[in-house]
């Protein structure tokens, strides 16, 4: 049992007779295991297909297929032994670790998104955009699903991305969370209604789509089940694990775990014991022999060894910390126990003495009373009962029973030795945890009155204290302990890991008599298992035993690891989860124990993960660039002497190793920065652009001290984002060539009758494209060009977090892009006809975007296209002044002074155009005039024109031309022409060019406002024609459109818009003098007719004396007032009139005013005339109807009482009043016409 070398020889003897056992098939040919058959046939059924011919094969030809069918059954042969001595290795690190946890500050992964999940959610969306589901949502939330579909969803980058397994749902919700973050914030305030209710409710409605039909409990437990499993996993769950990273099987798993006693913690222990022996022993054979591996420096193997040491040092100190046995309340001091003081620092020799004290142990005993036999002098029906008690302690009892029947309970623990029956019988029991545990009777001990053979029955349970590892008794003699021979009682205590102690005790005492401590010694020890020897048989039997009784230290655990973390990896990959490379804390942890326990190098170990993940990333996969920077980072810090994990040797295989990772990673990197936009679409993974660059500037390093110059980082960047620009346009252009491909063939006439149209070439398009189809194809690639910069801008600018002048390199990026757009688009603007103006649309969507870009704005690219369009503006705004111009000349000629109301009131309504106001349609404006030498724009004006201006009581030739001096002003200003001195330039000469164009047609409307006065009647038939009031009305649109046509800020031209507004404004006031005076003529035509009754006149005394003759012989009618009531009629026809159709009320009450005011004159200065002279009767009559209903028919106008009560006034109505008292009393009366009358009904 103290032997030090036993267990070592006898597992050598075992290898070396396996190995026999294994090496004897070879000569005959290779052993097929009974586990793999059905592998290797399934390897071999194609190899019998292609020879199952109707001819033989050559026998040649037969030869060279076995012996290739014969290596690859050895080659897979070997695999499988790899596989299976790998898997033993695991499980140890899994049974006993002694070195790492597994984490639990590890980020949880996402479920990644499949190709069938993805295309699951895309027929979710689509049918919620179809109107198929029952989820309510407004038209916002549906544009906003709508572009999130038609962008995100149908991306081929999104496809990739899936693809490579770096998608996950997520991803796709954060996308969708951010898409609308903008749409919520340009959405108008509501009241009661958050913008944070409305994204939290599109959000809502978004899971909702995404879910489908599917039950959300069934959904979250789901998660939650793969949630756990991803967090922590069991020792079942990590052997289930890694038999499916390793190809091992169930049987196979069963005879490796039960063989290598993986549940019993203390053969573990001793197997690691074993290892770190054996790697000692190594260690020293490697200094013996000098065999070393090749390191950049001498020195370093000298310090190679020591690290060896150090790292068993290690593990050992690790081991010790362990408990003795796992779930035990024993515990001692924690000792640094070795058994080589030259490698292990014991410390000093007083403080690792075990003392009696630190081997105490304690026991628990159970005794369980059965029955008693032989009790005969007592009568049948004597009741008998049993006692127990631990001395100084408190007595027991069991139930009581009659003697025929002696079978006593309940059962009992004691921790005594002494069992009485009466008081008089008892039984002395010496137990020890190897007693057997079944029922045994005792002779017990009578006293001399009793002639009974007693027996008792009893089942005695000594647990053994989990510090000791055997006992028994030995005889034994010593040097220094255990002088005499003598039997004693001997107990195997193990203190620690390292530590045991050979203690002899005495009964009933806790502390040992004599104690030996043992150092020096690999202590092993077995307990007799027959379960075990039998499953040991049966692994032998299936061909294990070769693994199982393998030394480790006899492996390359480098390669083996290698094998394992890549096997590791591939099943990572291909699970669930989007984990972009990282493993999970189960396979951590395994990994971490397995390099701990065997010795793999940190750095060896880093290479290899960076090799797997570079393989993986040049495949396609998603790889998270953080865990390629801590691996790098680290191989990085060894390779330079910076002893990350302690270990300062660096072997050349390494360091070569490692130059070529840096390599592969460099190019790597350099691809990813140049391909962004589809290594990291819509910004995903988060984060990973801005790891990328760090990891970059890391890799340019020469080493871990000395940073890289920011101007070279910086240049191999901007190298990278222009390449990366014409990657990008090239993929835009194909994108656009076969989306206009598909576009083209869709609209095709015969595509519905004939599939042969599905053969068109994009050549062939590209021949039938006239200047229009390259036009609007220049315009779609232009939206997509913009389409891109916004996503760079949204989702890329993270750069700027690693680099401050990430942001300098992406605005170069976007320029260098834009000149590869513009060759497309000067090509398309070059084949244009001259004089065309549907490339404005072009314009305004290019310079709509970059004007309000900070970065673009005036750029190189924004420069060009100023330059492209500038002269097209020029020569548009020439073609359209002399279109104006002209089309007032020939309006005006042809103008009928017809309202536009009453042209337009016979035509049937027309819905406006469904404008887009963010590209306002260029104003085509109609022209007649004859310019050979040049194109100009022409089309019929529009039928909702009048429903686009302000009024709609004007001219047809004024408004159509307030509406093209408006038209044109908008599509200059909806340019909005970034540079501000030209676009100063186009504002001026259009704001002056109206102020001409309404000066013009002020004059033309007062000179046919004359001649139409000067066509009209002069008598009381007058009455205001329609057109007088539209052309007032073209003088108040004149002056309304002035004010926004021609009004500047600078002052030279306020002043010509100030000189526009006066020349309104004495037109206007000419106007209502030739009106006026025209109601003046009026006034005297009546007053003429009057004039013919003066007193004293030849036709008043000849009609006096005619009336006077006459009226003796028959009844002659008087003069009535037709007259009178044809003048009163004519001024209220006027006044309504003009009331009801001139737009300006001001103009109507300084018309009416002075219409007032002159009649009123003119009647004031006939009477002066009249001074001496007395009325006649019918003057007078005809004068007060004239006068009272003028008075009070301007009062109704609103004119007021200052104006109606002038001097004038009073002089004519006291003049009248002084007539009509002089008619009374001459003629002997009025016939009810006063002027009295008039004032009451005034009053």
């Amino acid at each position: 049992m103290l032997d030090p070398s036993s267990s070592e020889e006898e597992a050598d003897e075992v290898v070396e007779e396996e190995l026999k056992v294994v090496a004897a098939p070879k000569a005959g040919g290779p052993r097929v295991s009974p586990s793999r058959t059905s592998e290797s046939s399934g390897g071999l059924q194609p190899s019998r297909s292609t020879n199952a011919r109707p001819t033989s094969p050559s026998p040649s030809v037969a030869i060279e297929k076995e012996k290739d069918d014969l290596e690859k059954m050895q080659r897979e042969e070997e695999v499988r032994k790899k596989r299976l001595q790998l898997y033993v290795f695991v499980m140890r690190c899994i049974a006993y670790p002694f070195n790492a946890k597994q984490p639990t500050d590890m980020a949880r992964r996402q479920q990644k998104i499949s190709k069938q999940h993805l295309q699951t959610v895309k027929d979710r969306f689509q049918a919620f955009l179809n109107g198929e589901t029952q989820i309510v949502a407004d038209e916002a939330f549906i544009n906003a699903v709508q572009s999130y579909y038609e962008v995100f969803l149908k991306s081929d980058r999104v496809s990739r991305m899936v693809q490579s397994g770096g998608c996950s749902s997520s991803d796709s919700r954060e996308v969708f969370k951010k898409h609308i973050e903008k749409r919520v914030r340009s959405l108008p305030e509501i009241d009661g209604l958050s913008k944070e209710t409305v994204l939290s409710s599109w959000i809502a409605k978004f899971d909702t789509i995404y879910r489908g039909e599917e039950d959300p409990r069934k959904h979250q437990q789901r998660m939650t089940a793969s949630a756990a499993s991803e967090l922590i996993l069991s020792k079942d769950q990590l052997y289930e694990m890694f038999q499916q990273i390793l190809g091992i099987k169930k049987f196979e798993h069963q005879l490796l775990y039960n063989a290598c006693q993986l549940d019993n913690p203390d053969e573990q222990a001793a197997q690691i014991r074993r290892e770190l022996d054996g790697r000692l022993q190594m260690a020293d054979q490697f200094t013996k022999a000098g065999r070393f591996p090749k390191f950049v420096s001498r020195d370093m193997e000298a310090m190679y060894i020591e690290e060896l040491r150090s790292s068993v040092n290690l593990l050992m100190a690790n081991l010790e910390s362990m408990p003795v046995s796992k779930g035990g309340e024993f515990k001692l001091q924690k000792l640094k126990r070795g058994h080589n003081t030259s490698i292990i620092d014991m410390g000093q020799e007083d403080e690792n003495q075990l003392s009696k004290s630190d081997v105490v142990l304690s026991f628990t005993l159970e005794v369980v009373i059965m029955e008693v036999q032989g009790l005969k002098s007592l009568a049948p029906n004597r009741i008998v009962y049993c006692t127990m008690e631990v001395e100084g302690g408190q007595k027991l009892q069991t139930d009581q029973a009659e003697a025929s029947k002696p079978t006593l309970s309940p059962q009992l623990i004691l921790p005594s030795r002494k069992v009485k029956l009466f008081t008089e019988i008892r039984v002395v029991l010496h137990p020890t945890p190897n007693s057997p545990k079944q029922c045994e009777l005792h002779k017990m001990t009578v006293t001399k009155g009793c002639s009974d053979d007693l027996k008792i029955k009893l089942a005695v349970r000594m647990d053994k204290p989990q510090n000791m590892k055997h006992c028994g008794y030995l005889w034994a003699i010593g040097k220094n302990l255990w002088k005499r021979w003598k039997k004693r009682f001997f107990v195997l205590v193990q203190v620690s890991q390292y530590t045991f102690a050979m203690c002899s005790y005495r009964e009933k005492k806790a502390e040992p008599v004599e104690l030996l401590q043992l150092d020096g010694y690999t202590v092993d020890y077995t307990d007799p298992q027959p379960a075990g020897l039998k499953d040991a048989d049966r692994a032998q039997k299936h061909g294990m035993d070769e693994f199982i009784s393998a030394n480790p230290c006899n492996f390359d655990h480098a390669s083996m690891f290698e094998m394992v973390q890549r096997l590791t990896l591939d099943h990572r990959l291909n699970d669930s989860y989007s984990c972009l490379g990282w493993f999970s804390p189960g396979q951590v942890f395994v990994l971490d124990e397995y390099c701990a326990r065997y010795g793999v190098r940190g750095c060896h170990r880093h290479l290899c993960y960076l090799n797997d993940l570079l393989e993986r990333a040049e495949k396609g996969s998603m790889i998270d660039p953080t865990l390629l920077h801590y691996s790098y980072a680290f191989c990085a810090s060894h390779v330079h002497g910076n002893r990350p994990d302690g270990i300062g040797t660096v072997s050349v295989e390494e360091k070569e190793h490692f130059e070529e990772i840096k390599e592969r990673l460099r190019v790597l990197l350099e691809n990813q920065i140049t391909h962004f936009r589809y290594c990291f679409p819509f910004g995903r993974p988060e984060g990973a652009l801005k790891a990328t660059l760090s990891l970059f500037e890391r890799v340019l390093m020469k080493d871990i001290v000395t940073p890289v110059p920011q101007d070279e980082v910086k240049a191999v960047i901007r190298r990278c984002l222009e390449q990366a620009a014409l990657v990008n346009y090239q993929r835009l252009s194909e994108y656009a060539k076969v989306e206009g491909k598909k576009r083209e063939m869709y609209e095709h006439p015969v595509f519905c009758l004939a599939s042969q149209v599905m053969d068109l070439t994009i050549q062939n398009v590209g021949r039938l494209a006239t200047p229009a189809k390259k036009l609007e194809d220049t315009l779609r690639l232009a939206e997509l060009v913009i389409e891109v910069l916004q996503q760079n801008e949204e989702h890329h600018a993270e750069g700027k977090e690693a680099f401050a002048w990430w942001s300098d390199l992406m605005v170069e990026h976007a320029e260098t892009f834009l000149s590869l757009y513009a060759v497309d688009m000067d090509a398309a603007l070059e084949v244009q006809p001259p004089d065309s103006w549907d490339s404005f649309p072009l314009f305004q969507l290019l310079n709509d975007f970059l004007r309000i870009d900070y970065n673009l704005c005036n750029g190189k690219f924004h420069k060009h296209l100023q330059d492209l369009f500038a002269p097209l503006v020029v020569r548009y705004v020439d073609l359209m002044e002399s279109s104006i111009a002209q089309s007032i000349h020939r309006g005006f000629e042809r103008e009928s002074w017809e309202p536009v109301k009453s042209l337009t009131s016979s035509l049937p309504s027309v819905n406006l155009p469904n404008v887009n106001l963010q590209m306002p349609k260029v104003p085509n404006l109609p022209v007649s005039v004859n310019l050979p030498a040049m194109q100009m724009p022409s089309f019929t004006t529009p039928n909702w024109i009048p429903g686009l201006s302000d009024t709609d009581n004007g001219s047809g030739t004024s408004e159509d031309l307030f509406w093209k001096l408006d038209a044109l002003q908008t599509f200059i200003k909806d340019l909005h022409w970034p540079e501000e001195e030209f676009a100063k330039h186009l504002e001026s000469r259009l704001k002056l060019m109206s102020s001409d164009m309404i000066e013009s047609c002020v004059k033309r409307t007062r000179v046919a406002f004359e001649l139409k006065l000067q066509k009209s009647p002069r008598t009381t038939d007058f009455r205001v024609p329609q057109s007088i009031c539209t052309m007032f009305n073209v003088m108040v649109d004149a002056k309304a459109q002035s004010a926004k046509l021609c009004a500047m800020e600078l002052s030279q031209e306020r002043q010509y818009h100030s000189q526009i507004d006066n020349l309104i404004e004495e037109t206007v006031k000419e106007m209502t003098t030739l009106l006026v005076a025209k109601f003046v003529v009026i006034l005297e035509s009546v007053l003429a007719k009057l004039s013919r009754y003066d007193e004293g006149t030849l036709f008043s005394s000849f009609l006096s004396f005619t009336v006077k003759a006459a009226s003796k012989y028959v009844d002659v009618p008087k003069p009535g007032m037709d007259v009178a009531d044809s003048y009163v009629t004519f001024a209220r026809h006027s006044q309504d009139v003009l009331r009801d159709k001139v737009n300006e009320e001001m103009y109507t009450e300084r018309l009416f005013d002075q219409w007032y005011t002159s009649t009123m004159n003119l009647l004031g200065t006939w009477l002066t005339d009249r001074m001496d002279l007395q009325l006649h009767l019918y003057q007078l009559k005809i004068l007060i109807r004239i006068v009272k209903k003028k008075y009070r028919d301007f009062r109704l106008q609103g004119v007021l009482d200052s104006t109606l009560n002038s001097k004038m006034y009073e002089t004519v109505r006291n003049r009248l009043i002084l007539e009509e008292a002089t008619a009374s009393v001459r003629e002997g009366g009025m016939q009810g016409i006063s002027m009295k009358d008039s004032d009451e009904e005034d009053d």
